[in-house]
């Protein structure tokens, strides 16, 4: 068990806000994000911890002994991460019960290393989770089999455009486009009892799900600006989505899709 001992008051500070940049940048909901920076702060000596969230930013201030301390840090997306958010968490919650001090905090942080699943692994699993959804829809053996292939090949596109850092709603249309353009051969050729099921479900990896979910949560818990924000960026992502969509059924020439 690590003692408590008086600790500079700048490097508390920093300690803060890495930990709100953390989880803002792994995808944590915006009152987790300020409610952890905040119980780190105290937990670790501070009279008063602020945090404050933008976007592209995270600004802190702590106050210690009648001091004031302001730090900002900008914001940079590495997208959902779980695993980072629980560990951040435990290492706060283990602060409170003053098993680690600052430099203990500090040496936590530092070895958190986001874990990644296998890109071939991913790319097999959305193509079944997506075949499963087509399989629920009512599809057949053949529906089910266009909709893994067609997923799976949006999928490898996506983690491809992402490797090379491209804007994300090119990401989403070009995706989108692809899966389409696969799914439509059904649609196309009328395979399967019912070609559409494919097309609708070869998309579905790209709901942008968590971040239409977190801004809710924003918004009712009070973050109106990071909930409008969130809601915002996940329209977009559908806008392109759809974007990609449209246009692989005019290369198909289906017109009359979901009639």
């Amino acid at each position: 068990m690590s003692e408590q001992s008086p600790v500079p008051q700048r490097d508390i500070t920093r300690l803060c806000i890495r930990t709100a940049l953390l989880l803002l940048q792994y995808g944590a909901e915006s009152a987790l994000i300020v409610q952890l920076t905040t119980r780190l702060g105290k937990a670790l000596g501070m009279d008063s911890v602020e945090c404050v969230l933008t976007p592209n930013a995270v600004l802190v201030t702590t106050i210690y002994d009648g001091h004031c301390l302001t730090t900002a840090r900008k914001n940079e997306d590495r997208g959902i991460n779980m695993q980072v958010v629980s560990e951040v968490q435990h290492i706060v919650i283990i602060a409170e019960r003053k098993f680690y001090d600052w430099r203990d905090v500090k040496t936590k942080l530092d070895r958190i290393n986001p874990l990644k699943y296998n890109r071939y692994f991913v790319v097999a699993m959305i193509g079944l989770s997506c075949a499963s959804f087509a399989h629920l829809a009512g599809g057949d053996a053949l529906i089910c089999l266009i909709t893994f292939f067609a997923s799976a090949l949006g999928m490898y596109v996506r983690q491809v455009l992402s490797m090379h850092h491209f804007n994300s709603i090119i990401v989403f249309a070009t995706t989108a486009l692809v899966a389409t353009l696969v799914a439509g051969i059904a649609q196309k050729y009328q395979l399967g009892n019912d070609p559409q099921i494919a097309i609708a479900s070869s998309v579905l990896l790209l709901v942008p799900g968590f971040p239409l979910i977190n801004s809710l949560a924003d918004i009712l818990k009070g973050h109106i600006g990071m909930g409008i924000a969130r809601w915002t960026i996940a329209s977009v992502l559908t806008l392109g989505a759809c974007i990609g969509i449209v246009f692989a059924l005019s290369l198909l020439h289906i017109g009359n899709w979901g009639v």
